[in-house]
């Protein structure tokens, strides 16, 4: 931890997934699959849509096969998301952990999958306070693209040695590896990757506090 102290030191911006790293939002997944699921005749079942969390929606529906009624099926889960949100649970700490990076003077940012509406209503609802937050956009490129990673660092003027991304899934991974911006792995979400380096791994979030 005493690695995880000195690296968290020397970066200016601290850049979070949201869910699985700062939130369970599983049960809020399932009910939206599910009934998204049941509204467009989808037989394909919450534990295969689940494989593929952390990309942005429209790609999992492409890694499912699913190419018609793309634009109505988004919608529909939007819509049973938002319905749900009380089924989403903070992580213990992660509001203290957001709120201490602030007051060492770090920038903390966002960057999800998940679109900019549903984003600001968890973020809302959970009184999350962030500098800044990129979150999937209509034609922009999604993890595992650098794009939006390197957006934020655009945003804050700074080298990508001055900043890390806290992420649990292979996308977010790769996310970080393409950007070249170092990467703690959260192996407490959603995820379960091969990641080597020990020294930036954290079993919840209260270590990075």
């Amino acid at each position: 931890m005493d690695y995880l102290k000195k690296i968290l030191n020397k970066k200016k911006v601290i850049i979070f997934d949201l869910d699985g790293v700062l939130i369970n939002s599983k049960d809020n997944m399932n009910i939206s699959w599910n009934y998204t699921s049941k509204k467009n005749n989808i037989k394909i079942p919450f534990s295969s849509y689940f494989n593929y969390i952390g990309l942005p929606f429209k790609e999992i529906l492409n890694c499912l096969k699913i190419k018609k009624n793309v634009i109505k099926i988004k919608k529909d889960y939007d819509k049973a998301s938002l319905k749900s949100l009380n089924k989403i649970r903070a992580y213990n700490k992660s509001r203290d952990v957001l709120e201490s990076l602030k007051d060492k003077g770090k920038k903390i940012a966002l960057l999800t999958s998940k679109d900019t509406k549903r984003s600001k209503e968890v973020l809302k609802k959970l009184n999350f306070k962030f500098d800044y937050i990129e979150c999937g956009k209509k034609n922009v490129k999604g993890k595992p693209d650098p794009h939006q990673l390197l957006l934020i660092l655009k945003k804050f003027k700074i080298r990508r040695t001055n900043a890390v991304y806290v992420g649990d899934m292979r996308y977010d991974l790769l996310t970080a590896k393409n950007a070249k911006v170092d990467f703690i792995y959260a192996t407490y979400g959603y995820g379960n990757i091969k990641f080597n380096n020990e020294k930036m791994i954290i079993k919840s979030i209260s270590q990075l506090l």
